[in-house]
C-alpha cells in the first residue's frame, strides 16, 4: 500500500499579464516544495485569464517539437525538475488545428519535467446568468473526448477540469479506470461557486469514494470576470480536510490511500452499482 503523500494546491488570481501570473506560480510552487509537497496542483487557466484575442497570442503546443517556442510549458517543466516534484497544470492553453479555437488541457508533469499525461476538458461552460455573467467557452475552445487517468506517488489520479464536476458519469468512469483521487482545477464563477462549489465537490467525493483535489482561481481577473476561490481537498467520506479562502494561498493536505480502501470496504457502494438500460 502506498504511504501518505503530502500535496499542495495553488490558489491565485490570474490576469491577462502572463509574466505576472508565471511569477506568482513560481513563487507559490517554490513555497509548496519547501513545505514538503510531492505533488503540486495549479488551478485552471493559471497562466492567463483575459480577452480571447490576447489568449490567441500565448497558445502553445504540447507536441515535442524542438523548433517551436513554448515559454509557459518550459517554465513549468523547469519548476518541476528544479524541485523534483510532480506538477499538475490545471488548465493549459493548448493550440489546436482550428484557427479559432484551442484546447483547455490539464497536463501532468513528472519530477524531470516530462509530460506524463494530458486531458482535454470534455464539458464546456456555456452559460448566461441572472447577474450578467455570460460565458461561452465553446466559441473559442474545442472539447476533448477521452477520460484520462495518471499515476502519481499516492496512486491513480483522474483528471478533470472545472465544469466537468457537474457530470458525475465522468467521475464514475474514472473510478472504473482505477482512480483513488480526482483533480478538479477550476476558475468557478463567483455566482455559481457560492451556490454549488462545496456541494458538487463533496458529492463527487462521496459517490466516487475518492479524494477530490480542487485548486481554484479567485477574485477579479479582468472586466466582469470573477472567480469564487475556496480551493478544497475533500476526503473519500466527503469531509473537507483543507480549504483556502479568497486570496493567494498554498494549501497543504495529506492524501492517504489507506483511507480510500477503508471507506470503500466499510461502505461498498461502488460494488452495489447496477447497470441501467
Amino acid at each position: 500500500m502506498t504511504t501518505m503523500i503530502k500535496i499542495a494546491l495553488i490558489q491565485m488570481c490570474a490576469t491577462p499579464d502572463v509574466e505576472a501570473n508565471m511569477a506568482t506560480t513560481l513563487r507559490q510552487v517554490t513555497s509548496a516544495a519547501e513545505q514538503g509537497a510531492k505533488i503540486v496542483f495549479l488551478p485552471e487557466a493559471f497562466a492567463f485569464i483575459g480577452p480571447d484575442r490576447e489568449k490567441r497570442l500565448i497558445l502553445e503546443s504540447l507536441a515535442d517539437t524542438a523548433d517551436v517556442a513554448r515559454p509557459i510549458l518550459e517554465k513549468c517543466q523547469e519548476i518541476a525538475s528544479q524541485h523534483g516534484i510532480h506538477l499538475v497544470l490545471g488548465g493549459f492553453h493548448e493550440v489546436s488545428d482550428d484557427p479559432e479555437r484551442s484546447y483547455n488541457t490539464c497536463v501532468h508533469l513528472g519530477t524531470d519535467g516530462a509530460i506524463l499525461a494530458r486531458y482535454r476538458k470534455m464539458h464546456l461552460f456555456d452559460v448566461e446568468l441572472a447577474d450578467g455573467t455570460f460565458l461561452k467557452e465553446s466559441k473559442r475552445t474545442l472539447a476533448g473526448s477521452l477520460p484520462v487517468i495518471t499515476d502519481t506517488p499516492f496512486g491513480c489520479l483522474g483528471l478533470t477540469i472545472c465544469y466537468d464536476v457537474r457530470f458525475p458519469n465522468l467521475y464514475q468512469k474514472l473510478v472504473d479506470m482505477g482512480a483513488i483521487a480526482l483533480s478538479v482545477p477550476s476558475a468557478f464563477t463567483a455566482t455559481t461557486g457560492a451556490a454549488h462549489w462545496h456541494t458538487l465537490l463533496r458529492a463527487r467525493a462521496i459517490e466516487s469514494q475518492c479524494y477530490v483535489i480542487a485548486a481554484a482561481q479567485y477574485g477579479n481577473h479582468h472586466g466582469r470576470r470573477y472567480s469564487y476561490g475556496h480551493s478544497l481537498v475533500v476526503d473519500p467520506w466527503g469531509e473537507i480536510i483543507a480549504e483556502a479562502a479568497t486570496d493567494d494561498a498554498v494549501l497543504i493536505a495529506d492524501i492517504d490511500p489507506a483511507r480510500v480502501q477503508q471507506v470503500r470496504s466499510e461502505l461498498p457502494s461502488l460494488q452495489h452499482r447496477r447497470a441501467l438500460n
